[in-house]
């Protein structure tokens, strides 16, 4: 039976930070669903109060800010991103990290923040927003902070959120516009799946980042570092700021071992 909940769809910011702070940590918020009612199906999450974003004017689509930095909001869907021309042509990374998450229609639905929000060290997204130096704007009724994504994550399922603010929208500088990167993510099953380990690599001028997920307890990145560097000194690089485990879907070794061949090709393909 599912968990019994009391939905509320707030109109305006100010009235859903104001439920934030009320309500705390008894109070989540939906806007794609894709994981939160997974979870409250499955006993993870049980929410006294459950917070509905998706009609609040300026919470969705793809925007800029008055510093030409790339925005997404709350409601912000992996589709929205996948169609933004400025993001497949100035922002490929994000492009190539959101067409491997799950399937076009849980794309319609799936937001941006709610794969990082969530924590889960096999994020999609978190890679690429780790590689482009992007930034998590978080809100509640006292005001605003902004914290960088390589702070952002601090466990499994664990951000530096507290229970009375929100992940209001993330920032990806203007600064890394133009910055060449690509993704792959190992499943065990062609089509979509959860990835066994995802590899992202992102070169801009003469700096390289590497973006991992589902080889550590959080997503991680490594460098930056030369974009020139020896592939085996990056292989290296990553192998010690690794920590992956063996599961039902996957062993530690094999983990390790598909990381390096990752970073071995993406290297190259992203160099050109």
């Amino acid at each position: 039976m599912l968990h019994e909940f009391k939905y509320v769809a707030p109109r305006s910011r100010s009235e859903l930070l104001d439920l934030k702070a009320q309500y705390g940590g008894r109070a989540r918020l939906l806007a794609g669903g894709t994981d939160l009612l997974v979870n409250i199906r499955a006993g993870i999450f049980k929410p006294e109060f459950v917070l509905d974003v998706k009609k609040m004017e300026g919470f969705g689509g793809v925007t800029l800010d008055k510093d030409s930095n790339l925005v997404f909001g709350t409601a912000t869907t992996i589709n929205d991103v996948l169609k933004d021309r400025r993001v497949r042509e100035e922002y490929p990374l994000l492009a190539a990290c959101g067409h491997d998450l799950a399937s076009y229609q849980i794309r319609n639905r799936a937001t941006v923040i709610g794969n990082v929000v969530n924590a889960s060290p096999c994020s999609d997204m978190a890679p690429a927003l780790l590689c482009l130096n992007a930034n998590a704007v978080i809100a509640s009724s006292s005001g605003e902070r902004v914290v960088s994504f390589k702070d952002f994550f601090t466990g499994v399922k664990r951000t530096v959120l507290e229970d009375n603010e929100i992940l209001e929208r993330i920032e990806v500088p203007s600064s890394s516009s133009g910055t060449k990167g690509e993704y792959r993510k190992l499943k065990r099953i062609n089509g979509h799946d959860l990835g066994i380990v995802g590899v992202a690599v992102a070169i801009k001028g003469d700096t390289m980042h590497i973006g991992v997920s589902s080889a550590a307890p959080t997503p991680i990145l490594v460098g930056p570092m030369a974009a020139d560097i020896d592939i085996e000194k990056a292989v290296e690089a990553v192998a010690e700021a690794i920590s992956p485990i063996s599961d039902v879907r996957c062993t530690k070794e094999y983990r390790e071992y598909m990381a390096g061949v990752y970073v071995r090709r993406l290297i190259k393909e992203v160099r050109g």
